[in-house]
């Protein structure tokens, strides 16, 4: 789960009141991702984009009875773009926080997945303490035994994280304090220098790096306990102006059915090999 952060602003809080109230009988929408995290969403060699949420959103826009148009466009700016009016709906691996929640309104949950750290699998940072096994945090939580054994760990070293991630909130609230962080613009930059040996670490979510593993033909693997639990809210939906309550609902509705009849356990056991569907 991509669980990227919101950086609260002036300009995000009014553009967050100046979206229009008036209802809309949403025929058509424009759905934004960022064609680069895959396999949650890629852009294909004909310039489509592909993977879990394109596929995912074609079945959702069909239930909903919504012309749905995707469109590529940079992580960072995909909030204040949203309730600019630029495009309707964020779909990439959007976690629901209630951070996200004062400036920017949610669907109900279509996946939730863990978090992780990776490195080089010849690394003397591989098999960390917890490696395999998955540990379950809270917001805020602070003591738990196995992230105190990775800061002694990885003490010194070089962490790299995707900039405006809560991921990075996590590392730099975790680790900031004995560690190196280095932030990118895309987790695709930071992975190419943890496998060249530029960097010792990185945090991201656990079934992007599965796709990530593969990519770099076996040299990556992770490190440490997968991190799961609430401290990644209530897992990925679908971001809206919060002015748009009756495009949140006919997406709600579409969601619950592809849950309910095995639809998203189906897509994400394509594109993950693993079921990402929340618990319900």
């Amino acid at each position: 789960m991509k669980f990227k952060t919101l950086f609260l602003s002036t300009g995000f809080t009014l553009a967050a009141f100046a979206a229009p109230l008036a209802a809309k009988d949403w025929k058509t929408a424009t759905i934004t991702l960022e064609g680069a995290y895959a396999p949650w969403n890629l852009t294909n060699a004909d310039g489509s984009l592909g993977g879990f949420e394109p596929e995912l959103a074609k079945v959702l826009c069909e239930r909903a009875k919504i012309e749905c148009k995707l469109v590529a466009s940079d992580w960072d700016g995909m909030i204040p773009a949203l309730n600019a009016g630029k495009f309707d709906v964020i779909m990439d691996a959007l976690s629901i926080t209630e951070e996200r929640k004062k400036i920017i309104d949610f669907t109900v949950p279509y996946a939730a997945t863990p978090a992780a750290f990776a490195t080089a699998k010849d690394s003397p940072l591989a098999n960390a303490a917890g490696t395999g096994s998955t540990i379950k945090m809270t917001p805020g939580q602070t003591g738990v035994k196995e992230i105190e054994g990775l800061k002694e760990a990885f003490k010194d070293k070089t962490i790299g994280i995707q900039a405006a991630t809560v991921y990075a909130k996590f590392v730099y609230d975790n680790f900031g304090s004995i560690a190196d962080i280095r932030e990118y613009k895309t987790g695709a930059d930071r992975d190419l220098d943890l496998q060249s040996g530029r960097i010792d670490l990185g945090f991201d979510d656990a079934v992007y790096f599965n796709n990530a593993f593969q990519a770099a033909n076996g040299a990556l693997a992770f490190t440490g306990p997968e991190i799961a639990g609430s401290i990644w809210g209530e897992g990925e939906g679908l971001g809206l102006r919060k002015a748009d309550t009756d495009l949140r609902d006919k997406f709600n509705e579409a969601i619950k059915s592809a849950l309910a009849d095995g639809t998203v356990k189906n897509l994400s056991m394509k594109w993950f090999k693993v079921d990402v569907s929340p618990q319900q």
